[in-house]
């Protein structure tokens, strides 16, 4: 997982758009502005959220959820599972580090595959990893077999990565996904080469 960069200038601030319980169309609209900022890539998976993909504004922080408090720096698209599975363990993981705090990438470190606090005294880090299950077995076997197979197939084709990943890009954005783990094994900011969907 990347940490969050919210945008200051983000459509969501500038419309004054509050999530609203129960209002769909007032909510797909702040949807669909951060999918856009988002590049259509889930927060905490870092998988393309496809058209079929079941997908939710996660409220970060659930207490503030439907509070005047709640705003756009605690929300972020992700698919619905990871939504799903985070629920009601807010309080069992406390105190926890924000995904947009600016030593994010600094506390949880990338791993060959698997992301792990860099000071295993920090509870903070160590709780977040939990609570949105950046350990889950499963998940770190899928990025580590994503990493495999797109190494192998650089080395096929005999290109660079930029090269690869760019022509992945232009072919099928489906294609990518783990965007940390693209960037800390292959040394390229894939972020940057990802268009703003439209």
């Amino acid at each position: 997982m990347r940490r969050i960069v919210k945008n200051p200038n983000s459509l969501v601030r500038k419309n004054e758009l509050n999530y609203i319980e129960g209002n769909s169309n007032n909510n797909l609209k702040i949807s669909k502005i951060l999918y856009s900022e988002q590049k259509g890539f889930c927060a905490y998976t870092e998988e393309f959220i496809g058209r079929a993909d079941a997908k939710d504004i996660e409220h970060f922080n659930p207490n503030l959820k439907n509070t005047p408090q709640d705003s756009y720096i605690n929300w972020s698209l992700v698919k619905h599972q990871w939504n799903t599975e985070k629920s009601n363990k807010w309080d069992k993981y406390q105190p926890i580090l924000l995904p947009t705090d600016s030593s994010f990438e600094d506390r949880i470190v990338y791993d060959n595959g698997d992301y792990r606090v860099s000071d295993s005294k920090d509870n903070e880090a160590f709780n977040l990893i939990k609570l949105i299950k950046l350990d889950d077995i499963i998940l770190a076997n899928q990025r580590k077999n994503y990493i495999k197979r797109k190494t192998s197939e650089i080395e096929k084709f005999g290109v660079s990565p930029e090269d690869f990943f760019q022509v992945l890009i232009d072919d099928d954005i489906n294609q990518i996904s783990y965007i940390r783990a693209i960037q800390e094994e292959f040394k390229i900011n894939i972020w940057d080469m990802i268009p703003q969907p439209k």
